[in-house]
């Protein structure tokens, strides 16, 4: 089994995943609150704080209840529970504060930094800032529109349309009278009674 690290930085408010086994992490029969050397996670010259996690179920872990079993107790506020009025409680599945073969997932926060960037040793690319994000995809949508009337001019003869005399104008704008539709034979309109009088 491996474990799935969910390492938090302060500093820029970033998270940064990482799957490691379990034997080799160094993490099994810790608690939470405990500091851990990040050398095993390839990040030399940090250090991390447990800070919580989960088990496959997805049951989280709790600082106050002690082991490394899952127990149903009664909670007023979180994690595992999250109370939408004021002063109700339910009993709810929690996990113990000890990391055990059973837990997946381990949440760590740095309290210590090395020389290189987290980004660096984890081999995480780093992201632009927005604004160049923005910048090049303008950039790119300016391109694909100059490139699509370029195409259209050429595609299109580069005749301009002649002017008709004044006179040709008028008959072309005044609407066209349509013609009654031919009805087929056999079927006659018959005259009202209104006509007839």
């Amino acid at each position: 089994m491996n474990f799935k690290l969910v390492i938090s930085d302060p500093k820029t408010r970033k998270a940064y995943q990482k799957e490691i086994e379990q034997k080799a992490s160094g993490l099994l029969g810790k608690k939470i609150g405990e500091k851990v050397s990040g050398s095993p996670f390839g990040l030399t010259g940090y250090e991390l704080e447990v800070t919580g996690g989960s088990d496959r179920e997805g049951f989280p872990m709790r600082k106050d209840v002690d082991g490394t079993a899952r127990k149903r107790i009664v909670l007023s506020s979180g994690p595992g529970f999250h109370p939408k009025k004021k002063g109700q409680r339910k009993r709810r599945s929690v996990r113990g504060n000890t990391i055990s073969p059973a837990i997946v997932q381990v949440n760590l926060k740095v309290t210590g930094y090395g020389q290189k960037s987290i980004e660096e040793l984890l081999g995480v690319k780093k992201e632009e800032p927005k604004e160049d994000k923005e910048k090049t995809q303008e950039t790119q949508k300016e391109e694909k529109t100059a490139e699509q009337k370029s195409a259209e001019k050429q595609e299109k003869p580069s005749e301009a349309p002649k002017e008709q005399p004044a006179g040709e104008k008028k008959e072309a704008e005044e609407p066209k009278k349509e013609k009654p539709a031919e009805q087929p034979a056999g079927k006659e309109e018959k005259p009202k009674e209104e006509d007839k009088k």
